[in-house]
């Protein structure tokens, strides 16, 4: 294909954001609607903790720039989560309108217009701690590295991140569909704390580029926010053929714009019902395939991903195909087809019906049946315990690992949730490092409200130059 023929993000528009930004009026007329609850169970649901209340009465007291800083204060992804974050069932699901059958809080939009606007006026709300003398490595630049790294240079630790990316941001930059955040939003977010003084190492892997013992030998604690691996494989015949693609490389290729490597074909099957499934689906609809399938071997009612992930879904005329497993993956070279059986659940398992087995002609599958744990470079390399599920152990006041000097969060812990629950590991990883390399001492007072944020604790700040005058509160 030559450079004239190639497709551009402008030859699909409904790639483009969906949700648009909100005007400085409609802004603080929703602002005003929030009724700043004393107990903020909006505060409590997001995991970060963030001050819901206090950033939105500083939106309707027309201190946007407080406001931001709010939000980043206990947040640094909250530029991102502000888009992508499932606030139906985090903070806007707590609202207490919804009690009264009334509409929510917009808080993600309005977490949006507060971070957006501190972008448009290039502003850095934070700076780095004088030096204590102590380095830590963070080995993964995705949210919840990125996120430990801010609040540690914030701390004075001298800070290098290794990512095995040519870009920062992990999944923020690499994985989220395109029409819910573009690459250049993430970007522009991990730049506000690289600008930190972060030294970033890109392109460099652990296990391959870079030994954990050197990461051991050189630097006083390590941060790991690894993520997880590759896309578990499907098991099935002809799963090697051309035109079977892993969800995150297709939404990869999107993300970095390179659409000579999905052309839309005529088919697209999916397997797995997951909320990546769903942005692989909506995605391959709108950069033009005909028809999409999602194939899920569970019923709609058991599949993994957020409702109004599923009716986006269902509105850009995916065809579901419940209760059915794939059991081989049709052609020679290529991808011609796919062979489906039906399924049945007994007693809580699946089960497949012999003889039930049908086919459906396309060009390209995608495997979205969730990603590996990286076992071996986590049991092998770092030399630290697992859980039996393949997560990395930690204690959970500090994100310690079995070996002390060692901290992780993210992903490689949970198993896969949201940027802002890799966020808040970040966090607290950044306070188990301090509290290790410093015994007996406390941070100074100017950390104290993103320290009280772990926890969720509203605290009385110290004044600054925005013109705040709301009350202070007590605990959460």
């Amino acid at each position: 294909m030559t450079d004239k023929m190639k497709k551009t993000i402008d030859d699909f528009p409904l790639l483009k954001e969906m949700t648009p930004p909100m005007r400085p009026e409609e802004a603080r007329i929703e602002a005003d609607r929030c009724l700043y609850c004393y107990d903020s169970p909006c505060s409590v649901a997001c995991p970060a903790h963030i001050d819901i209340p206090r950033f939105i009465k500083q939106i309707a007291s027309k201190d946007t720039l407080g406001s931001a800083e709010t939000i980043f204060e206990a947040n640094p992804m909250g530029h991102s989560c502000a888009r992508v974050c499932p606030v139906e069932s985090l903070c806007e699901g707590s609202c207490v309108y919804l009690d009264w059958h009334e509409a929510p809080i917009q808080i993600g939009r309005l977490q949006r217009y507060a971070t957006d606007s501190l972008f448009a006026d290039g502003i850095q709300p934070f700076s780095p701690g004088k030096e204590n003398g102590k380095r830590v490595a963070v080995v993964g630049a995705g949210p919840a590295g990125l996120s430990c790294a801010a609040y540690l240079r914030r701390l004075g630790f001298s800070v290098t991140v290794f990512e095995r990316k040519p870009k920062p941001g992990g999944l923020n930059t690499y994985g989220m569909a395109e029409y819910k955040m573009d690459q250049k939003t993430a970007l522009d977010e991990t730049a506000l704390v690289l600008d930190l003084g972060v030294d970033v190492r890109y392109e460099t892997t652990l296990g391959e580029d870079l030994s954990f013992k050197s990461l051991e030998e050189k630097f006083d604690a390590v941060f790991l926010g690894v993520g997880l691996g590759a896309t578990s494989s499907l098991g099935v015949p002809g799963e090697g053929l051309k035109g079977v693609y892993e969800a995150l490389h297709f939404i990869e290729y999107i993300k970095n714009h390179e659409f000579d490597k999905i052309p839309p074909g005529e088919t697209t099957v999916c397997v797995g019902a997951g909320n990546t499934a769903v942005d692989v689906v909506t995605q391959a609809k709108r950069i033009g395939t005909p028809k999409v399938v999602m194939s899920y071997r569970r019923g709609r009612n058991q599949m993994s991903a957020y409702d109004y992930e599923y009716e986006l879904a269902a509105g850009d005329a995916v065809q579901f195909e419940w209760f059915t497993v794939p059991v081989a993956i049709l052609g020679a070279d290529r991808v011609t087809g796919i062979r489906l059986r039906k399924t049945m659940i007994e007693d809580g398992a699946v089960v497949e019906l012999e003889g039930s087995d049908f086919e459906i002609a396309c060009d390209r599958v995608v495997k979205a049946i969730g990603q590996s744990k990286q076992v071996d470079l986590l049991k092998n390399t770092a030399g630290i315990e697992l859980e039996s599920s393949g997560r990395i152990a930690v204690n959970d006041e500090t994100m310690q690992t079995s070996n002390p000097k060692v901290f992780a969060g993210g992903d490689a812990v949970n198993g896969g949730k949201e940027i802002v629950n890799a966020a808040a590991h970040g966090k607290r990883a950044a306070l188990g490092i301090f509290q290790f390399l410093f015994p007996g001492q406390e941070p100074g007072p100017e950390h104290q409200v993103w320290i009280q944020t772990i926890e969720g604790v509203r605290v009385v700040r110290p004044p600054n130059h925005h013109h705040d005058k709301e009350p202070e509160f007590a605990n959460v």
